[in-house]
């Protein structure tokens, strides 16, 4: 709980961004968990992905922006992303958090931009996830997303973190909408009144939304690297008799490569979560602090290079 807590709160320290970023050393690290910096790097990355029959969610990363021209380039970069998998026609959709588009700044304004690159998605055909963030954004996250469901129907789909308290209640509205749900436990820091701060409690949250979701759900996707409830989830597709073509498990990039390759193997459909771009050090703090074994990895492999130099 001492390093979940140490490296969130690193993941909203700029020194340690700075230091971090430039450091040639933990760049090469993090290229485990991030696909590059730039658009071309990440298309490549879904390339490999696409050869072993993986599809992708591109997702640029930043949020929390603070002047609104940082959010029209992040909107236009969207809009160049969803034209990228246009042209090449790679196996990937993409997923956007609201606050990069300006629900901080003005939350009506936040809405055009996303109308925008939306419209231009339903032109396309590609589907756009809308991420969740911190427990501060998830009403007003579900607010748009209802608005915008409306206008765009399966266009667009929404996430739901098991951790959060409300999220029975909110996976009950969604499914009376027909709305396609992410279901993920959630990686803030939140207070014991908004949140569940116990594993079990967590886990159990998430097989509860999960059935629900699988019996009445809409392409339901089950994100989660936790075997219990990945195992769970299976037991429940079979007894029920469900097809796979009926939801998708979804997975980090770089994580459990070999959960995903044998999900694959046995019939399931697979979505790999592919960030890219400037921002990928807040995110890489926060999938280290979900997972203690990706704090071992990055060590094993900080040590690795050091004995290498040597």
């Amino acid at each position: 709980m001492v390093v979940r807590s140490a490296l969130l709160w690193l993941s909203e320290h700029q020194g340690a961004f700075d230091f971090v970023r430039g450091n040639p050393l933990t760049q090469r690290m993090a290229s485990r968990f991030v696909a590059g910096e730039t658009l071309d790097s990440a298309i490549d990355a879904v390339r490999r992905l696409g050869k072993t029959g993986t599809r992708a969610s591109l997702d640029l990363l930043g949020e929390s922006v603070t002047e609104r021209e940082e959010a029209v380039r992040a909107r236009d970069e969207v809009i160049d992303t969803l034209d990228r998998i246009a042209e090449t026609g790679v196996d990937a959709n993409v997923s956007v958090k609201l606050t990069q588009m300006g629900l901080d700044l003005d939350y009506d304004w936040c809405a055009r931009n996303v109308r925008e690159l939306l419209t231009h998605a339903k032109q396309l055909g590609i589907f756009v996830r809308l991420d969740m963030e911190s427990s501060h954004h998830t009403e007003r996250t579900l607010r748009l997303f209802q608005e915008l469901h409306g206008e765009f129907g399966d266009t667009t789909g929404v996430v739901v973190q098991s951790y959060l308290r409300q999220s029975a209640d909110d996976v009950a509205k969604l499914i009376a909408m027909g709305a396609r749900v992410r279901l993920c436990k959630g990686a803030y820091a939140e207070p014991a009144e908004i949140a569940f701060q116990r594993r079990h409690e967590v886990s159990a949250s998430f097989v509860e939304l999960l059935e629900q979701l699988l019996t009445d759900g809409n392409y339901p996707a089950i994100a989660t690297h936790d075997d219990p409830l990945i195992e769970h989830a299976l037991r429940f597709v079979r007894t029920r008799n469900l097809s796979p073509d009926q939801f998708e498990f979804q997975m980090l990039y770089g994580v459990r490569r070999d959960l995903q390759g044998k999900l694959r193997r046995d019939g399931f459909n697979v979505r790999v979560y592919v960030p890219f771009g400037t921002h990928w050090y807040p995110y890489l703090m926060r999938r280290l602090a979900e997972r203690p074994a990706n704090v071992a990895f990055m060590a094993m492999s900080l040590l690795k290079e050091g004995l290498l130099r040597l």
